[in-house]
């Protein structure tokens, strides 16, 4: 049974299926028809999106749940003693028809979704959460796997089969396998809720992203937008400019904006999207946090902070609230002194009011340009997407691990956006496919992620099929698709994701690539963007859209100088974020929150993260889908954790060659293509050499 990672989650996958023998029409009989229920004739078993209908999902779930369940049935009446074979092994096999419905069904319920997907989703959240609880909380199914842990040192497993079994107990007693009857039946109902709780916020946040898209009907209102940009948002009608919003707080238009009103009303519809109006999430995130903290203490915990982070890294809340102490003075102090510099700026240039979170990102890009003669539109030219991302990114993973690439137009995808690539290792060895999704619409929610739609596995002798996805401005037609260096930075990190999934050498899908603890998974992702400024990459891919010109030195230079620069601003808004989810996921069970708007300003003020009013979290709690609606709940923290680890081992690399084919090879080897195999701590310490330091994080940071 594939145990995916949290940070890859779409939305709670790992909930499921109703014990009732009521069989909804069209499971095992629609079989013949159903390209769902069969293994896809594609090359690497791709999904074949000319066959898939919205209408197949539903009866494809329900006889994966089916399926599951009748093998569960199978390894608990099984009157033999529990061996490997026939528990463990047989438990991760139980899911194979699930596992490959499900995840095309979250890559468009992410990606690409619709009214009837959407309902399909509604559906089966809490029959996903029933089926999780048949498994992990079925007392016969545990003594199995008891029995089998506990004389785990007579059982003759190689290494991978012997993680897997302590894998699987593990989560049996993280999951409650341990509590009474009555206990585990209350845990079920939490569970359920849950599960619908998440479905349904995930829904009401795409609704109130599309819903609170600013239309503007005067151009000057929108002066220092480039006729490129306003010919993008033109509404249909030709009436207006739609300004859709991203899922951060902080909104990529504000930069260059001029009019302080217009900056005022985009900035506010984004901070308001799911407060107060018609999509309002507050309600679904106290019923959230407070079913959390009950199920935290049902688990024999203080809250659900502490049970949650048992697999991770930190192990304790403690732990991380450590790391945020040694962070928080720095990063407040650093942006305290931003702020002087850019309302120094505003004053410059005649504005006669106090710096607000509206204003920063349009000040501080002019603080950049006088400080380093730097302007974004500058090097936007430089950055066209598909030239970064075949001769940067792709670039990259050649220098550092001999891999190659090839357009396949071959292969069906859900959206004429996406673009498939094959991947081939140094010696012409077939490795994947990756499909390339990087243009925002409204059937796509916010962010960037990447996820599998076929998982690597020497036991089904399965090649990976990965997927990244974005949500950069689409174009107007015609014209090109031009990046900021942030955005750049992201289609770096998420094939970082792509490359952990694509080096995995796993047996056990369970145990594949990505499959680790979400304060791990990050790590890989964030040290690949490293190679984004990196000088012989750089060089590679920086070529202007038009004349192929190479991106002048003098503006490489600008940007490593600039590299620094309103770093107290994103730490501090990223601290902020972070304090939120761990505010919201350690309070006590009985803990009873009357207003979230309320809990937010007294948890930014208790950690001392409200002192510069104009830098607020990067995601505000009501439309904070990393926690609520999806796999990061006392987790979000764990993108500092492993910005500690990618700096420290960028460290490394800069100290022993830099990028090498050599070096990429021994870090694909110690930690690329390990998996879940190994104590992560371990795996970090043998290829480093030393336990992650936090000072290389401080120095890129330029916060000490």
């Amino acid at each position: 049974m594939k145990r995916a990672s949290t940070l890859l989650m779409l939305t709670i996958l790992f909930t499921a299926c109703n014990d009732s023998k009521n069989k909804d029409k069209g499971t095992k009989s629609d079989s013949a028809e159903n390209p769902l229920l069969v293994e896809s004739t594609l090359p690497y078993f791709a999904p074949d999106f000319t066959k898939i209908k919205n209408t197949h999902f539903k009866p494809a779930l329900l006889q994966g749940i089916e399926e599951q369940k009748e093998a569960l049935e199978k390894i608990v009446n099984n009157p033999e003693a529990a061996t490997f074979e026939n528990t463990i092994l047989a438990l991760e096999k139980s899911d194979v028809t699930l596992d490959r419905v499900r995840n095309v069904f979250y890559s468009l319920t992410g990606a690409h979704t619709n009214d009837t997907l959407q309902a399909v989703q509604e559906e089966m959240a809490p029959k996903f959460s029933e089926l999780r609880d048949a498994i992990y909380l079925n007392e016969k199914l545990f003594q199995r796997v008891k029995a089998l842990h506990d004389s785990k040192q007579s059982l003759d497993l190689d290494a991978e089969s012997l993680k897997l079994l302590e894998m699987y107990f593990e989560d049996f007693e993280i999951a409650g396998a341990n509590l009474p009857a009555d206990k585990k039946e209350t845990l079920k109902s939490y569970n359920s809720r849950l599960a619908t709780l998440t479905t349904t916020f995930n829904k009401t946040l795409l609704e109130a992203n599309n819903g609170g898209a600013v239309v503007f009907t005067e151009k000057s209102d929108l002066a220092g937008l480039s006729e490129a940009e306003l010919k993008s948002l033109e509404t249909k009608d030709g009436e207006g400019w739609k300004i859709p919003l991203q899922n951060t707080t902080q909104q990529p238009m504000l930069q260059t904006m001029e009019n302080r009103e217009s900056r005022e009303k985009l900035f506010s519809a984004a901070w308001k999207r799911a407060d107060g109006t018609a999509h309002d999430t507050k309600d679904i995130i106290i019923e959230i946090a407070e079913l959390r903290a009950k199920k935290g203490a049902l688990l024999g915990f203080a809250n659900y902070a502490e049970w949650s982070l048992q697999n991770t890294m930190a192990k304790k809340p403690e732990k991380v609230f450590e790391l945020f102490n040694g962070l928080v003075p720095a990063a407040t102090a650093k942006a305290k002194e931003e702020a002087g510099e850019i309302q120094e700026m505003v004053k410059e240039k005649g504005g006669d009011f106090t710096l607000e979170a509206w204003d920063w990102n349009h000040y501080a890009e002019m603080v950049r340009i006088a400080k380093y003669d730097l302007d974004e539109n500058q090097i936007k030219p430089y950055f066209e997407l598909k030239t970064v991302l075949e001769k940067g990114v792709f670039y990259a993973a050649e220098k550092l691990y001999g891999l190659t690439f090839k357009a396949r137009t071959d292969i069906p995808t859900y959206h004429e956006d996406v673009m498939v690539y094959e991947l081939y290792e140094e010696n012409g060895e077939t490795l994947g496919l990756f499909y390339a999704d990087f243009f925002s619409r409204p059937s796509k929610r916010g962010g960037a992620w990447m996820s599998n739609f076929v998982t690597q596995s020497k036991l089904y002798n399965k090649k990976p099929v990965i997927y990244n996805v974005c949500n950069y401005p689409k174009p107007a037609e015609g014209e090109p698709a031009l990046l900021t260096y942030d955005e750049v930075s992201t289609m770096f990190h998420e094939f970082g994701h792509a490359l952990h999934g694509f080096f995995a050498d796993q047996k056990y899908p369970s145990l594949s690539g990505t499959s680790v603890p979400r304060d791990f998974v990050e790590f890989p992702s964030q040290f690949n963007e490293n190679w984004a400024l990196y000088p012989e990459i750089l060089k590679n891919y920086a070529l202007h859209y038009q004349t192929g010109e190479q991106i002048p030195q003098g503006l490489i230079d600008k940007i490593k100088k600039s590299g620094t620069f309103n770093q107290g601003y994103s730490l501090t808004e990223n601290l902020a974020a972070s304090n939120l989810d761990m505010q919201w996921h350690t309070i006590s069970a009985g803990t009873s929150v009357e207003d979230a708007n309320t809990f937010e300003k007294e948890a930014l003020n208790k950690t001392k993260l409200d002192v510069v009013k104009a830098v607020p979290p990067r995601y505000r709690s009501t439309y904070f889908s990393h926690i609520f609606g999806s796999g990061y709940a006392a987790g979000y923290y764990s993108y500092l954790w492993t910005e500690m680890l990618h700096h420290d081992a960028y460290d490394w690399f800069e100290n022993n060659g830099g990028l090498t084919r050599e070096n990429g090879q021994r870090f694909r080897e110690m930690v690329l293509s390990r998996g879940n195999t190994l104590p992560l701590e371990k795996m970090y310490q043998d290829w480093r050499g030393s336990d992650p330091k936090i000072a290389p994080m401080l120095k890129a940071r330029g916060v000490q």
